[in-house]
C-alpha cells in the first residue's frame, strides 16, 4: 500500500524538503548510503572486499537538466576510479551509471550528450582496470538506455545492462541481450509503471522475473541476478546448476545495507556476490525507492525516527 505515494514522494520536491530538513533522516540514511565522498566510496569497498565480496559503485544524481552537472558526474566517477585504482581495488569493483545524471534528459541532443559522457566514464573504467554498468530507470528511458548501451559496447564489449522484470517487454530484451560476453543485471524494478507497460502484482512480478533468469541461465551471456528475495536466490542457483554454470560464471547481487548476513552466506559458499554500494550528497531518490521496496525498510526507518528522539 505504500509503494505507489512512497514512488510518487521519491520524485516529490516539496517532499525532498522535508525529508532533507529532519536532522533524525541522516542515521537511517547511513544505513543504504555509503557516504559523500570518494574516500567514503573505497572505505565501504574495501570493507566488503575483505569479506569477499564484489562491489558496482553509483555515484548519486539522476533527473539533472543541468549539463554543468551532468560534466560533474563524470568527473566524479573519473575520481572514484582513480581513487580505487591507488587502493588497488578496481578488481573487486565496477561503477552503475545512470544516464540520466550524465545528460540523458538535457532538452537538446540528451542523448548524444549521454552518450558521449558515458563514454568518458568507459575510458576512465578501462584505464583503471574495471567496468562499468548502465542502470534502467523508468519505462520511458528503456529504448534509449539500451540504444546507447549498444553504442558503447562497439569499443566498450563489457558494458553491463540492467533490465527489470516488472516490465512486458523485458523477457523479449533478456532473450536479445544472452549474448556471449553479454553483462546482464536482472532485477524486479524500482519505478511506478502504468499497467499498460508493467506488471502490477507481486506474482506476476515474480514469474516474470523467474521467465527472465530461464532465459538468461540458459543463454551465453553472463547473468547478474539482483534481488533480496530469499525464494528467486533459490530459484536462480537452481536454474544456474541445470545449466551447468560454474561458480563465476554469473552472480548475486544485494544492495549495501539489506540483508548483510545473506550476503556474507552466499560469499561464504563460494558464488560471486556483488554489492550495490551508493555513495554521494543527491540520495534522496535513491532512498525513497529503498523504503518502497521492501515494507522491513519503512519499518526500519520509522523505529529508526522514533528511537532517535
Amino acid at each position: 500500500m505504500l509503494r505507489t505515494p512512497l514512488l510518487a514522494a521519491a520524485r516529490s520536491t516539496g517532499v525532498r524538503k522535508l525529508v532533507e530538513a529532519n536532522p533524525l533522516t541522516s542515521s537511517v540514511v547511513d544505513r543504504f548510503v555509503a557516504g559523500t565522498t570518494p574516500a567514503d566510496a573505497v572505505r565501504a569497498t574495501r570493507s566488503l572486499s575483505d569479506q569477499g565480496m564484489h562491489v558496482t559503485l553509483d555515484h548519486l544524481g539522476e533527473d539533472t537538466l543541468d549539463a554543468g552537472q551532468a560534466t560533474a558526474t563524470v568527473r566524479a566517477y573519473q575520481r572514484v576510479f582513480a581513487a580505487l585504482s591507488e587502493a588497488g581495488l578496481t578488481e573487486r569493483a565496477e561503477a552503475s551509471v545512470k544516464l540520466s545524471a550524465v545528460g540523458q534528459f538535457l532538452p537538446k541532443d540528451g542523448e548524444k550528450i549521454a552518450l558521449e559522457n558515458a563514454r568518458q566514464i568507459c575510458e576512465a573504467a578501462a584505464a583503471a582496470g574495471t567496468t562499468v554498468t548502465l542502470d534502467m530507470e523508468d519505462h520511458t528511458t528503456t529504448d534509449s538506455t539500451l540504444g546507447i548501451l549498444a553504442d558503447l559496447r562497439v569499443d566498450f564489449p563489457w558494458v553491463g545492462a540492467v533490465l527489470q522484470a516488472y516490465l512486458h517487454r523485458t523477457e523479449g530484451d533478456c532473450r536479445d541481450l544472452a549474448t556471449a560476453g553479454s553483462r546482464v543485471r536482472i532485477c524486479k524494478g524500482a519505478y511506478a509503471e502504468p499497467a499498460s507497460v508493467a506488471f502490477q502484482g507481486k506474482q506476476e512480478v515474480d514469474r516474470s522475473y523467474v521467465r527472465c533468469l530461464k532465459v538468461l541461465m540458459n543463454g551465453a551471456g553472463y547473468p547478474m541476478v539482483a534481488t533480496h528475495d530469499p525464494r528467486m536466490i533459490a530459484i536462480a542457483g537452481d536454474l544456474a546448476a541445470r545449466a551447468r554454470r560454474a561458480p563465476g560464471s554469473f552472480e548475486y547481487q544485494m544492495l549495501y545495507g539489506i540483508r548483510t548476513e545473506e550476503q556474507r552466506r552466499i560469499a561464504a559458499e563460494g558464488d560471486r556476490l556483488r554489492v550495490y554500494v551508493a555513495y554521494g550528497d543527491e540520495w534522496y531518490g535513491y532512498f525513497m525507492r529503498r523504503l518502497a521496496e521492501r515494507p522491513a525498510n519503512m519499518a526500519f526507518f520509522l523505529r529508526s525516527l522514533v528511537s532517535s528522539r
